[in-house]
This record gives structure tokens, sequence and C-alpha cells, in this order.
């Protein structure tokens, strides 16, 4: 049982750092990983323009289909001391 633990163990191993690499080659590549954004940039530029006028959080995220966490999130960056638009 410990040898086949131990073989277990070391493929495991060889798994983890044949995914890290394939995610590295591809991050090298230009590929963007994970989930696409809701908003893009352009339309987060306009929100944050609405935002700033008063409009309504949950108002804008039924007109842009997307989550009152989203647009919070872009207020959040839009608002942070230093950090490019959105």
């Amino acid at each position: 049982m410990a040898v086949i633990a131990a073989l277990a163990e070391f493929e495991r191993d060889l798994l983890v750092e044949r995914t890290q690499s394939g995610l590295s080659r591809a991050k090298a590549q230009g590929k963007v990983l994970g989930r696409p954004r809701s908003i893009d940039a352009q339309a987060s530029k306009l929100v944050a323009e609405r935002l700033e006028r008063g409009e309504a959080v949950a108002a804008l995220a039924r007109e842009y289909g997307t989550s009152r966490q989203s647009i919070m999130r872009i207020r959040q960056s839009a608002n942070a001391p230093g950090s490019p638009t959105p």
C-alpha cells in the first residue's frame, strides 16, 4: 500500500507541475485566463461617469444586464486614488 500511495503522490505532483507549466505558457502567449468581464472597458467608463452623476447602482446593473456587485466594483476602482479609469 505504501508503494501505491507513493506512486499516486508522485503522479499528483507531476500533474500539478504540468498544469502550472501550461498556465505559464498560455500567459506568455498573451492568452487571457479566467472568466470574461461582463462589461467592457468602454461601457465601464460610461458606468463610472453615470455613477458620478448620481444614478442608482441597481438601475445601471439592470440596464447593462450585470450584477450590482459588478457596478459597485467599477465604482470602487474609479474612486481609488491613483488608479486609472476602468
